[in-house]
């Protein structure tokens, strides 16, 4: 079946348009109660959590509406992370959870992500099936009448939960006493819980992107914006910065001297230690086809294995349990720590490298320095008239091969096409800066000739 609405993060688009929309909320919502209502004896309980965007309160009475259409029991919590949300799906024993969030994207924006009751985002066959039933009159027929109609609750106590869970994943033997953190939540969904975890946990914390008003989300601020929040560790003297997104699923950290580390570096960071610890299953870590040569090497280096997966942190958690490995993650910061969660989750994921600032008594630069040695990478985005599998492209496929034979073995090409628009993404890795972006123009070149 083709998917119409389910992209690799769920649904997501301009709210209030196209596949965003109340009405699409609505049989989401009876779709995800009716599916589960084929699970289970009682009435499907469903969590339903957002970020601060002002359209969460649209999508978050009709997808309660949708459920309660078919009998489900709503609990409310909220402005509450994503990996919030997973977590409060599997310990309150409920059948189901949704997140309106479209994470790091602009306020118009939004998304409705979801998750089974095993707090895991739906596989795929799960959201097609879910496809299905929105457009089948199984729904409407299937609706219950009178004493059996849902209902909705709040529950005012997710927020307290959540705090507890991130803190319980913090050594009890360590505190953050001493230390300065600038936390950056984006205006978003951890703009209270970052703070709170942060300080009860003993830091001196100094907060900003803790103002949400329903339109300043991911606005200048946060993981996308990072230099905010590294100005404010200059200025601030911190040890360290950690910038959330909109949804605080990912985050991206900054050291004592107000630089961004790279999420490779993190990667790398904490994939060692849990290999001199023995915490890491097999040897192995998970990582994309977007992460650097680096990385492998850093992992090597120690005698771990990087297994890579294509783009997008559910494949990163799909591998991460077919193989029964317990960390991975994307450079763009999602880190899945398996031990710990079932997606990702930005504060969590900041609270693992604290603690190895801590118990190494060494400043996150030196630490990110000397885990990873960099390798530089292009990435060239072409806009093409038309998307054509690359085994049709002849001339294109040529020209990897050559800037391939030219990098022989030292550095990597990688050219995919966008998942969502027809845009050719060409990375390139090696050691020499300048020939990588030569030949990384030059495949661009010939694709767009030959479908520009």
């Amino acid at each position: 079946m083709a998917r119409k609405l389910f992209g690799t993060d769920g649904v997501r688009g301009r709210a209030n348009e196209g596949a965003m929309t109340p009405e699409i909320a609505f049989q989401l919502g009876a779709a995800l109660c009716y599916q589960a209502r084929q699970r289970v004896s009682h009435a499907p309980r469903i969590v339903i959590g957002k970020d601060t965007r002002i359209s969460g309160y649209l999508f978050e009475y009709a997808l309660c509406s949708g459920i309660c259409s078919m009998g489900g029991r709503v609990l409310l919590t909220g402005p509450l992370p994503t990996p919030a949300i997973a977590m409060l799906t599997q310990t309150m024993r409920a059948d189901a959870g949704i997140v309106i969030s479209a994470s790091h994207n602009p306020y118009q924006d939004n998304g409705l992500k979801v998750f089974g009751p095993d707090g895991f985002k739906l596989p795929d066959e799960s959201e097609e099936e879910l496809e299905r039933l929105m457009d089948s009159p199984e729904l409407v027929a299937a609706r219950p009448r009178g004493m059996h109609i849902g209902t909705a609750e709040r529950i005012d106590s997710a927020r307290g939960r959540y705090v507890q869970f991130v803190k319980s994943t913090f050594p009890t033997d360590l505190t953050l006493e001493g230390l300065r953190i600038v936390v950056d939540a984006a205006h978003g969904a951890a703009y209270r819980m970052a703070p709170e975890v942060l300080t009860e946990l003993g830091a001196d914390v100094h907060c900003v992107g803790v103002k949400p008003n329903g339109k300043n989300i991911n606005d200048e601020c946060g993981a996308v914006h990072p230099e905010h929040c590294a100005n404010q560790v200059r200025r601030r003297k911190a040890h360290i910065g950690i910038a959330l997104d909109g949804d605080a699923d990912r985050v991206v950290l900054i050291d004592e001297r107000g630089e961004r580390v790279s999420g490779d570096a993190v990667i790398a960071l904490c994939a060692t230690r849990m290999l001199r610890r023995n915490k890491l299953r097999k040897r192995t870590a998970v990582a994309t086809v977007m992460s650097s040569i680096g990385l492998e090497r850093a992992i090597a280096r120690e005698g771990g294995k990087l297994l890579r997966v294509g783009v997008g942190d559910r494949y990163v958690v799909e591998a991460m349990r077919s193989k029964q490995l317990n960390f991975g993650g994307e450079q763009s910061g999602h880190l899945i720590f398996l031990d710990h969660a079932t997606t990702g989750d930005g504060l969590l994921a900041a609270l693992q490298v604290l603690e190895i600032v801590l118990r190494e008594e060494r400043p996150l630069s030196e630490l990110a320095a000397e885990v990873i040695e960099p390798v530089p990478q292009v990435l060239v985005n072409v806009d093409l008239k038309i998307k054509k599998p690359l085994e049709e492209l002849p001339r294109t496929c040529a020209s990897i091969r050559e800037a391939e034979r030219q990098l022989d073995g030292d550095g990597r090409v990688l050219v995919r096409w966008s998942g969502t628009e027809a845009k050719l993404r060409i990375l390139v890795e090696g050691p020499d800066a300048g020939r990588i972006g030569t030949l990384a123009r030059e495949i661009a070149k010939v694709a767009e000739g030959e479908c520009g």
